[in-house]
């Protein structure tokens, strides 16, 4: 297992919450894993590199990106993430006091820093 990958019992918890697999092929590619895309998703997110600098191993960047997408607009990644942290919450292993999200980002005029 690499770095970032999903241990097994994590996949457990999350397998049963991803989309099927289309029944009937279709054209072009086969369908990847799910758990290969998400592997995948995972080194992207943890280690902060650029889409196109995804290793190989994982599959072609544009398949594991158009995936992240479709369920990031869908609301399959907030689900998952829901649901493993309960699964950690369950076990103790959250410490809530030491938890802080913030996404602001607020835009200065060159002036502000003390430009003219």
């Amino acid at each position: 297992m690499a770095r970032y990958d999903l241990p097994d019992e994590a996949w457990m918890i999350i397998q049963s919450l991803l989309p099927t697999e289309p029944a009937i092929p279709r054209a072009g590619r086969p369908w990847a894993e799910h758990r290969k895309i998400i592997n995948g998703m995972f080194w992207i997110l943890c280690s902060g590199a650029p889409w196109r600098d995804l290793p190989e191993r994982y599959g072609p960047w544009k398949n594991v990106y158009n995936r992240f997408n479709r369920w990031s607009k869908s609301g399959v990644i907030n689900i998952i993430f829901n649901r493993l942290l309960s699964a950690l919450d369950a076990h103790g292993l959250v410490d809530w006091s030491a938890t802080a999200l913030d996404g602001s980002n607020i835009r200065a005029l060159k002036c502000a820093a003390g430009a003219q």
